[in-house]
């Protein structure tokens, strides 16, 4: 006689694995994570999510709102990869009848920067006539996005935002030989001692051999590209220092490096209808960006990533009408609409939740593949990881998110039985270190993977 109640026991069993599974991981979260010193004295949220079955094997707090720092990233690596093709675009441009060449910048991050060997604008820009006008009518942005600590702005993760960004908007300090260079070299104003003596490009001072010379550090004032040498204790470390942007200090060092005349190059100061058909230049595979975006936690790149997607989707480059449009479309299905205003997370403004950063990564999965997702974001040992899961490399693939009193991590985690997980867990408000919380996080997403 067949067994009418075998469907039922297998539903049974079932249900009650999904209750036992999910009794406990919040027993170990419960255990590791809500009970930890540190973390106990701030708040907590986690999910867990397994998108084979399209259930939620443990939330907690999961609805609510936390700071997620560089989690951000997340979102701005999604409007990379939704809206900017395979390939950087470099340059638009279209060619006048007196010869004239209209450059339509795009936002290109890689323009020069040193970790770019190909530069096929360059070679462009120099393989053609010098009657050249960029136009700047599509940068509708700000060099700071909002709610950037002002006091951050001599260090290198909070260089400026631009339409055409050069070397990385930042300037490189370095000793050697007694000597101080500066990369790239322009027309800074420097402040200097006598203890220093003016030297000529691209070394900048020669400074004198006695050790007490050599005891400096180097400050950009706040509101001008003037650095200042400022006596230390200490022995004078290689710096990198963002210079302020503007279209006067854009034109010297393109002037300077292509080696033309002022008058030469020049921006137009009133809007120019481009014409139909703009010739494009790409520069360099999408993924080369997004994969130092995401391992070294790349404030600039993600910054300028969110400006290029809208500058391709909005026809111009402005953070916040692109986060309005996309979470108004492509993101409209989001559980928790985010307080999301900038690319790189820097602001505090930025409120989201766990489940948000669960469904975007479930996006992408979906969208662009898993294996793409592992070449982009760092693995244990790897990157902003490099110190933690160094025994789970290649089973955690996931982003970091660090300001301070906050941490955040989402990712994807391939458990012991081959399990795909995506989880979110976004600390906050707490008094110590990241170090213990980091460490907390580790212990709790350890005993996930071996333990299905």
């Amino acid at each position: 006689m067949k067994n009418i109640y075998s469907p039922f026991l297998f539903l049974y069993f079932l249900l009650v694995t999904k209750c036992s599974i999910g009794q406990t991981i919040s027993q170990q979260a419960n255990t590791i994570l809500l009970k930890d010193s540190a973390i106990g004295m701030g708040h907590i949220g986690i999910s867990v999510y397994e998108p084979s079955t399209g259930k939620y094997w443990y939330n907690y707090n999961a609805t609510k709102y936390f700071i997620p720092a560089s989690n951000t990233k997340l979102f701005s690596l999604y409007a990379g990869m939704k809206y900017l093709g395979d390939s950087i675009t470099g340059l638009k441009y279209q060619v006048k009848d007196n010869g004239e060449y209209l450059l339509y910048p795009s936002g290109d991050p890689t323009f020069l920067h040193p970790d770019f060997k190909q530069q096929l604008v360059f070679s462009f820009l120099k393989s053609i006539p010098s009657n050249l006008t960029f136009i700047s009518n599509n940068w509708r942005a700000n060099p700071y996005g909002r709610g950037w600590a002002w006091d951050d702005y001599n260090d290198d993760y909070m260089a400026e935002r631009s339409m055409m960004p050069v070397y990385g908007n930042v300037v490189s300090f370095n000793y050697i030989k007694d000597k101080l260079t500066a990369s790239p070299y322009s027309k800074f104003d420097l402040k200097y001692s006598a203890d220093y003596k003016i030297g000529e490009a691209p070394d900048l001072l020669s400074i004198n051999k006695k050790r007490s010379a050599q005891l400096f550090s180097i400050k950009r004032k706040k509101d001008k590209n003037e650095f200042e040498f400022i006596k230390t204790d200490q022995a004078f470390e290689p710096v990198t220092i963002p210079f302020i942007t503007n279209t006067g200090l854009l034109i010297d060092m393109l002037t300077d490096t292509l080696h033309l005349q002022n008058e030469q190059l020049k921006f137009a100061a009133t809007d120019v209808i481009p014409g139909k058909n703009l010739k494009v230049i790409h520069t360099q595979p999408v993924d080369s960006v997004f994969t130092p975006m995401m391992h070294r936690s790349d404030n600039f790149f993600a910054e300028q990533t969110l400006l290029m997607a809208s500058n391709e989707y909005l026809g111009y480059m402005n953070e916040g009408d692109m986060i309005d449009t996309i979470l108004k479309s492509t993101l409209k299905t989001i559980p928790q609409k985010p307080v999301w205003v900038d690319g790189s997370g820097l602001s505090r403004y930025n409120l989201f939740t766990p489940q948000s950063f669960v469904y975007i990564l479930n996006k992408m999965k979906d969208e662009f593949g898993m294996e793409r997702m592992k070449k982009i974001l760092p693995t244990g040992g790897e990157g902003t990881l490099k110190s933690y899961y160094k025994n789970k490399t290649g089973y955690i693939f996931a982003k970091t998110g660090t300001l301070s009193n906050n941490v955040a991590l989402s990712g994807y985690l391939i458990t012991k039985n081959n399990k795909l997980l995506i989880f979110s867990i976004m600390a906050g408000n707490y008094p110590t270190s990241a170090t213990p919380v980091r460490k907390a996080v580790e212990k709790f997403l350890t005993y996930l993977q071996e333990k299905y």
